[in-house]
């Protein structure tokens, strides 16, 4: 993986997705479901060695992008905290999860679990969803602090959506390990805003033209 700003513009662009989509089924009970299919499927692009090559293509993450624009152009006061809440709890869970080598292999058995089912469900079937959301209980959620997801009661409590929620964060943090490997740090996030804001931008043109 490229250590480039575009590399780590995408990578952050999927973890904000993931973040507005979490967002989306915690208030609404529904979000985008070419959107979610993407984030889905970024699990089990295990060979995939670009950001496109994960989520097929820049232009799956325009809302990300976008996201990078209003989110960062404030600095220290974004538009939607409860969005980067949960961007920097999955970059900070996924920090603990790289030294926990025993919670790697339990992930990496999960997953490998999940894709067996793909074989007889589509990529976004309530069955693979579901498991997907007893990995990420599994491993993610007993690292802590678990992150506390914000939303309508009756979304939350419904387990349909509660588990799409946990697959989604549990893409985060396939997005979060996607931000690290292309050289994404606390400090470039904090310091970095510009050169990712512009990256977003050129990228979003780009994709227009």
């Amino acid at each position: 993986m490229d250590r480039s700003d575009h590399n780590r513009t995408l990578a952050l662009a999927a973890l904000f997705q993931c973040a507005s989509l979490v967002k989306d089924l915690a208030w609404r009970g529904s979000c985008d479901e070419y959107e979610f299919e993407i984030l889905i499927g970024s699990l089990f692009a295990f060979d995939a060695d670009t950001p496109e090559a994960i989520y097929r293509e820049a232009v799956s993450l325009r809302s990300g992008l976008e996201r990078i624009e209003s989110q960062l152009q404030n600095g220290s006061k974004p538009p939607d905290m409860e969005i980067t809440r949960y961007a920097v709890g999955l970059i900070f869970l996924e920090r603990k999860l790289q030294k926990r080598d025993d919670m790697l292999q339990k992930l990496t058995d999960g997953l490998q679990g999940a894709q067996r089912q793909i074989d007889y469900f589509h990529i976004t079937h309530e069955s693979v969803i579901a498991r997907l959301a007893e990995v990420y209980k599994e491993t993610i959620s007993e690292l802590g602090p678990r992150i506390i997801v914000q939303g309508e009661q009756n979304n939350l409590s419904n387990p349909d959506t509660a588990a799409r929620i946990r697959a989604l964060l549990l893409a985060g943090i396939r997005a979060a390990v996607l931000w690290r490997q292309a050289g994404g740090s606390r400090w470039k996030l904090l310091f970095g805003r510009k050169r990712l804001i512009r990256e977003a931008h050129d990228i979003l043109n780009r994709l227009n033209t």
